[in-house]
């Protein structure tokens, strides 16, 4: 294994950790934000029930999903796309 094989492996690796860092961060910022409000609430009310915080954020989670998902197919697509259309210069 050359140096530009363990070159091309990291960068490889970097744009795939940076790919799922895009498309898995609205999902994250969108339940941590809906849990923050919940917590709040449940602080201000004093109502401690496990249901009331855990069945929003998965409402939320899910509504961002649905309405992401054309957005976080065309960065898959993108990404695959780059992989597929530089795999012939890798085996040179």
């Amino acid at each position: 294994m050359g140096s530009g094989d363990l070159d091309l492996a990291v960068e490889l690796g970097r744009q795939a950790l940076l790919v799922a860092l895009k498309i898995s961060l609205p999902v994250l910022l969108a339940g941590l934000l809906v849990g923050g409000i919940i917590s709040v609430l449940q602080a201000a009310t004093q109502i401690q029930e496990q249901t009331l915080s855990s069945v929003p954020k998965m409402l939320a989670i899910a509504a961002t999903v649905f309405v992401l998902m054309p957005w976080l197919l065309a960065v898959l697509v993108e990404y695959t796309a780059g992989l597929v259309r530089d795999m012939a210069t890798w085996f040179r």
